[in-house]
């Protein structure tokens, strides 16, 4: 998959990043904006989110419906995403259509936010909250990650509350959008067969006047909370047990060794927790993984039970837990070494996994690492560096919550 990396920098601070490759039958633009949960202030919580709801209701000029049609008219594939650290916007489209999806979304980013809009989209959200509030693992993970972060942002929950989104007025959202969505905090990302140098003019066209904010982010590694507590739900008919542990941030070179070591202990297959836990019929659900921030990582670790064996059921985890390093062996690590180098490898089969894959590292690493560099570094990753990990990050709950049937609060 022989690609060509460019980049470029307007004057203004918007960055243009692009995997080329001449012999693409299809291309993917997309906007990274360095901003998500843990940039909003706890009273405008969820409103990074509620953003990106905004950007599809229309600009000065356009309205939602021509803009839903422009996207049908070029057959393209697009949708956004939210998280705690980026709001994207993005499309996948034939390579002729390249500068009208360029066009559509970089138009889209300076949205109307009109008041109405607003009003109308603030419900859409609260029902989506409250949809949520019917997940357990959801709810049970959203008040575990609250308690280990707080009061650091990272604790805010990416959709925000009923109360803060219920609360929430169009002008502060209005100030958020002026300073988040500033020039120097936005990357535009593309990949396939790409025109660079057509589309960075176009850019500076359209996105030239773009204002450069210097909107920051502490990325310094917060402290985090440990303990335990139990939330009761009458809705609720299974026990659903979830627990945190310091990791490697993203950035780390050890967070390959973080993935691999996450993987053995509560992949979805043949892994430690499999076959403790499911296997034997005692859970009916488990899981562990890392997730990197830009600063800060974390390890998690998942299960549901009958209520009655929750206390087996997480002693079993904790076992495994306490285990895993001792246990590992060079098998463990081929198996998913070449597990997660096909993973990586196919996603970047099609110009939209490329461009995604670009856009974030880009956007929270502040760097280009070529595919067959980052392959090889999994690749590299020994034993001795799993363990190496292991003991600076151990796999051992640090705060642990359970959500369980019949009546109550969290406690």
């Amino acid at each position: 998959m022989p690609t060509d990396f460019r980049q470029h920098t307007l004057v203004n601070g918007l960055t243009v990043i692009a995997e080329i490759d001449p012999a693409g039958h299809s291309a993917a633009a997309g906007f990274f904006v360095r901003t998500g949960a843990r940039d909003e202030a706890p009273s405008l919580m969820g409103v990074s989110h509620f953003l990106e709801h905004m950007m599809f209701k229309g600009t000065a000029d356009l309205s939602a419906e021509a803009i839903n049609q422009a996207f049908d008219d070029i057959g393209a594939s697009n949708n956004a995403f939210t998280s705690n650290e980026i709001t994207c916007f993005y499309a996948h489209v034939l390579p002729e259509r390249t500068g009208t999806v360029v066009d559509l979304l970089g138009r889209m980013m300076r949205p109307a936010l009109r008041q109405d809009d607003f009003d109308t989209e603030k419900g859409v959200i609260l029902e989506e909250i409250a949809m949520y509030k019917d997940n357990p693992f959801w709810v049970l993970y959203e008040e575990t990650v609250e308690r280990y972060y707080a009061p650091h942002p990272l604790r805010h929950r990416v959709l925000g509350t009923s109360d803060t989104v219920g609360q929430m007025q169009s002008g502060g959202m209005r100030g958020y959008f002026q300073n988040r969505y500033s020039a120097d905090n936005t990357v535009v990302a593309l990949a396939g067969r790409v025109d660079f140098d057509a589309v960075v003019a176009q850019l500076e066209a359209l996105c030239g006047g773009w204002q450069n904010t210097g909107a920051t982010r502490d990325a310094h590694r917060p402290k985090t909370n440990a303990g335990s507590f139990t939330m009761r739900d009458e809705r609720v008919a299974r026990a659903y047990m979830l627990g945190l542990a310091d990791a490697p941030d993203g950035n780390d070179p050890r967070r390959y060794a973080a993935t691999l070591a996450s993987q053995v202990l509560g992949g979805p297959d043949n892994s430690r927790l499999h076959w403790a836990l499911i296997e034997t019929g005692a859970a009916d659900e488990t899981q562990a993984a890392y997730d990197g921030h830009e600063g800060v990582g974390e390890f998690f670790v998942f299960a549901s039970c009958d209520a009655e064996r929750a206390d087996e059921v997480w002693g079993v985890v904790e076992r495994e837990c306490r285990g895993l390093s001792d246990s590992l062996e060079e098998d463990d690590l081929a198996k998913l070494r070449a597990k997660l180098l096909t993973s990586v490898t196919l996603q970047a089969e099609r110009p939209m996994g490329r461009m995604m894959r670009l856009g974030r590292q880009w956007t929270l690493q502040h760097e280009y690492t070529p595919l067959e560099t980052e392959l090889e570094r999994i690749a590299a990753v020994t034993l001795g560096d799993v363990r190496e990990t292991l003991a600076a990050f151990p796999i051992m709950p640090k705060i642990a919550g359970r959500l369980l049937p019949g009546e109550g609060t969290p406690a």
